[in-house]
């Protein structure tokens, strides 16, 4: 292979120089660099820039064939074109995405134009924005070839928030509310990170009624199927058509329900637990437990109702009503009936509990069991929450069973001649267990509830 050594060529007559002939192929061995310091043509290029990485932050003069980066952060920048000449490429992308604050102005020279028009200034003010411009003849000027912003391609970002106790574990971030507070979303993040939080909503859990007493109803019991925030394992009730929930930068109020009081001589029913809040889930409080005697059999309505007491058959009594008001999936189930009174027993009801409605009497000297809660693991701890309160044992000298408190917190009925009934475990929404004949015939208080939000963060 021959070799030639040159330091320049030139053409021999007129002023251009013909490398080959038709058909030839030139190679340009690996780590040579082609320096052009004037005009290319033809080569399939026109249009494209060379992008300057030295990043602009105040006026200058743009030279054909580059692009250049602008930051605006500091202040509105003026772009200077060259004189145009056809084929010239000028490139500009905003730098810090704050063109929609500080915008740039770009200028042609001389008599040049924009788009047709030599009287007017561009002006680009889109955040995140990238222009090509080429000039193309005296009649149009400058034209904008190539457009586009950054947010066409976007890079993960995170949901940011603050409130309640907050823990992580791996990727997530976790806010426990044991009690009112603010969800503050301080960043909304995106599809390729987060854009959407988990949450377990449990409302306070009913309290016991005070004599041959029904046990409380748990506390509504809502959450998400965790899809948002990692594969963790949830209740049955966190199927479809429960989502996870979309946030934007605000602050959102939580509210924890308070558990039922208890019901005493002077108030037989247990009262009902306060609602739980967040966005736009709300659970209801459960029913309070029914009493004796009459107009107090009944259990009370609620997100589980609360268990009849004694005389649950005999006189219309019925069991309080679950899931009141209706959501779907179900936030709970009803209380149970007590013995009738022909049978000369005096067992009573449970309350219901979030995956199972509360025990009826299953004789006269045997309560009924609260109904079973929910188990989820959200906080990255299987833990069961909002089960229904368990009926109280019947008065006389025979034995009598009281029932259990439903597992996820229920209390458990009172025993013969014990008297009071068990409160609900607080921050589960368990339902307080129902109070005896004898002794300080009291139910037992409802367990408060808790709202858990859950997301990925990084």
């Amino acid at each position: 292979m021959s070799e030639v050594k040159v330091n320049k060529i030139s053409p021999r007559s007129g002023t251009t120089v013909t490398l080959g002939d038709s058909g030839d192929t030139f190679t340009i061995p690996s780590g040579a660099t082609i320096n052009n310091q004037g005009t290319a043509t033809n080569f399939g290029a026109t249009g494209s820039a060379s992008w300057v990485t030295t990043v602009k932050t105040s006026t200058f003069t743009a030279v054909a064939g580059e692009g250049y980066f602008v930051n605006t952060t500091g202040g509105a920048v003026t772009v200077n074109l060259p004189a145009g000449t056809g084929g010239a490429v000028v490139a500009i992308k905003d730098y810090a995405n704050t063109f929609d604050t500080n915008a740039v102005t770009v200028a042609p020279n001389g008599s040049d134009k924009i788009g047709g028009d030599n009287t007017t200034d561009a002006e680009l003010s889109t955040e995140g924005l990238a222009v090509t411009f080429v000039f193309v003849d005296s009649t149009q000027g400058w034209l904008v070839t190539d457009s586009g912003l950054q947010s066409e391609a976007p890079t993960a970002s995170f949901i940011a928030a603050s409130g309640g106790t907050i823990t992580t574990t791996g990727n997530f971030k976790i806010h426990t509310f044991t009690g009112p507070g603010t969800f503050c979303v301080s960043s909304v993040g995106n599809a390729a990170g987060s854009n959407s939080v988990d949450y377990l909503v449990v409302a306070g859990g009913g309290g016991g009624g005070s004599t041959y007493a029904g046990g409380g109803g748990a506390g509504g019991y809502r959450e998400s199927p965790g899809t948002a925030s990692g594969c963790y394992s949830v209740s049955p009730l966190g199927t479809s058509p429960a989502v996870a929930l979309p946030v934007s930068v605000q602050g959102y109020t939580v509210t924890v329900g308070s558990g039922g009081t208890s019901g005493s001589p002077g108030s037989r029913q247990g009262g009902s637990g306060g609602v739980s809040t967040f966005s736009s889930i709300t659970s209801a409080g459960g029913g309070g437990g029914g009493s004796d005697p009459a107009p107090v059999h009944s259990g009370v309505p609620g997100g589980s109702g609360g268990g009849t007491g004694y005389f649950g058959s005999g006189d219309g009594t019925t069991a309080g009503t679950g899931n009141t008001p209706p959501v779907s999936p179900p936030q709970g189930n009803p209380g149970g009936i007590g013995t009738n009174p022909g049978t000369g027993g005096h067992a009573v009801a449970g309350g219901g509990g979030a995956t199972a409605a509360g025990g009826n009497a299953p004789n006269c000297t045997t309560a009924g069991a609260g109904g079973a809660g929910a188990t989820s693991s959200i906080n990255n701890t299987p833990t069961a929450r909002a089960g229904g309160g368990g009926g109280a044992g019947g008065g006389g000298p025979q034995p009598y069973t009281p029932g259990a408190g439903g597992t996820g917190g229920g209390g458990a009925g009172a025993t013969n001649p014990g008297g009071a009934g068990t409160a609900g475990t607080v921050n589960t929404g368990g339902g307080g267990g129902g109070g005896n004949e004898t002794g300080p015939s009291v139910g037992g208080t409802g367990g408060s509830g808790i709202v858990i939000i859950r997301y990925k963060f990084q």
